[in-house]
């Protein structure tokens, strides 16, 4: 792998639906403490479903996690998850917008609305990450993160619960990189501390 400077990243951004309580679980506990990166978290959930996300990941991470609020500012080391059936976009200003615009892919939150916003904004300083699922959000959106110049990472198809969603990424060739969620923490821990 080649040599990646650690202070080229600003922001990470996560896409996950089908199996990804327990991908997402794993990769937050194997985050140091020292996690100095936002990162941007979409888990698909039904809309009718409580703000249980924070709460579950923060069982698992010294890292602050919580679920986005409006117009809320940015900030290090934190895990902003998006709420139940608003979308979750990343704004020039590096606050967060919540929208209750149309679905995207069936979806609200959408990952692909949530990649777009967050690659517009921190460019060739985004990392992002699409883990299990079984549809293809989040492929465009990390053709976008990837065509500005960001890096992108699939969970390894072999070991996802649910390979179609890193799939769909990998086929339409916007997969940086494809890797197991030990090897996405470690990469993180290395690049982000």
């Amino acid at each position: 792998m080649a040599k990646i400077s650690k202070t080229r990243y600003a922001a990470v951004a996560v896409g996950t639906s089908a199996g990804g309580m327990k991908a997402l679980k794993q990769m937050i506990e194997a985050l140091s403490p020292a996690f100095g990166l936002p990162m941007f978290v979409v888990q698909h959930l039904s809309p009718q479903s409580d703000s249980f996300l924070p709460r579950y990941l923060s069982q698992f991470t010294h890292l602050k996690v919580k679920e986005a609020d409006p117009n809320e500012p940015v900030k290090p080391g934190h895990v902003y998850t998006a709420p139940p059936n608003y979308h979750m976009l990343v704004e020039r200003d590096r606050s967060i917008l919540l929208s209750v615009d149309e679905k995207v892919n069936f979806a609200r939150p959408s990952i692909d609305v949530m990649f777009e916003s967050a690659a517009w904004t921190y460019q060739q300083r985004l990392i992002g990450i699409l883990l299990t699922g079984a549809n293809n959000d989040g492929a465009r959106g990390m053709c976008t993160i990837k065509s500005l110049g960001g890096l992108t990472i699939a969970q390894s198809p072999d070991e996802a619960e649910v390979p179609a969603m890193p799939e769909s990424a990998i086929n339409l060739g916007c997969a940086s990189m494809v890797l197991t969620i030990k090897e996405i923490a470690s990469f993180l821990n290395a690049i982000a501390a």
